[in-house]
């Protein structure tokens, strides 16, 4: 990856690890990545959720105002919504859903055998908040890949080098799944104003000097607008496995955020309103559509 411009070296502020919380009603491992403890010092990503099952999954539940990533680990995922998008998900395949206004989806393993997903939940401005609702696939054969001695690139969202990853967005976010070979070094291009998280799926790597482990994220704070672009210097570790990170970045929304269940608002009346408004059928009905036939 070139850098045509003069760009800032970033620093990680604070690398965290992951918690796992254990089997529940829904799954039978999860583990949370990012926690919706403080969605300030995390805006625009609010969570990050790594979820293993096989039955019974998600099932039919709202959303509303914000949008959700979800990576496919291993495993087939098969989803469904209340607008009509039906389907399933191989390893590598992500879904990128905007809630907007209100939508009822699930998400379960296929044919209930197993599927490992990572689930990032994000932010959306005020004014995008009741946008309508959109489903993307955005599978591993369609997206564009930037490829340098020992690295690999694949690029999911926003733009890198004059590369454009395939998913829309309603705020500007920079997605991509980065792999390195054992010793390989690379110099990831991001914008400065961005906050960025590179989580650590496989491997081990030294993120801008910070040695980080499968299982732990590592956080980069905006730099300010004083710079157009920064890089985050990544380096594996010379033994063992590839290095396989999730590195998200995004600009902080910086308004008021309210959470309450499936909801993302801005106000907590806004919450409120959000559960009436399902109970009273306003995202529609919940579906009656039948899983998905077995190959």
């Amino acid at each position: 990856m070139t850098i045509e411009t003069q760009a800032h070296s970033r620093t990680v502020d604070r690398v965290e690890t992951k918690q796992r919380t254990g089997h529940d009603a829904q799954v039978d491992d999860k583990a949370i990545i990012i926690a919706p403890t403080n969605p300030v010092r995390t805006d625009p990503f609010l969570v990050l959720s790594e979820d293993w099952f096989s039955s019974p999954g998600f099932e039919w539940h709202p959303h509303r105002g914000l949008e959700t990533v979800t990576t496919v680990l291993d495993g087939v995922l098969e989803h469904g919504d209340n607008a009509g998008n039906v389907g399933a998900l191989q390893a590598g395949g992500v879904q990128w859903m905007t809630a907007g206004r209100g939508i009822i989806h699930r998400e379960l393993a296929y044919r209930n055998e197993h599927a490992h997903t990572l689930q990032l939940w994000l932010n959306l401005p005020a004014r995008s908040r009741m946008v309508d609702t959109r489903y993307q696939d955005v599978l591993a054969a369609a997206r564009p890949q930037i490829i340098s001695p020992g690295a690999t690139v694949d690029l999911i969202s926003g733009t890198i080098g004059g590369v454009s990853g395939p998913a829309l967005n309603h705020w500007p976010v920079q997605g991509a799944m980065v792999t390195l070979d054992p010793g390989a070094t690379l110099e990831y291009v991001l914008p400065a104003h961005h906050r960025a998280f590179a989580y650590m799926i496989n491997g081990e790597a030294r993120v801008a000097g910070r040695v980080v482990r499968a299982g732990q994220i590592a956080w980069s704070d905006p730099l300010g607008r004083s710079q157009k672009d920064s890089t985050l210097r990544l380096a594996a570790a010379d033994r063992g496995e590839q290095a396989k990170l999730m590195i998200y970045s995004g600009r902080p929304i910086a308004e008021p955020i309210a959470m309450g269940g499936p909801f993302v608002m801005n106000k907590r009346t806004e919450i409120a309103q959000a559960f009436a408004d399902f109970h009273a059928g306003k995202f529609g009905a919940v579906p009656r559509q039948a899983r998905l036939k077995h190959a």
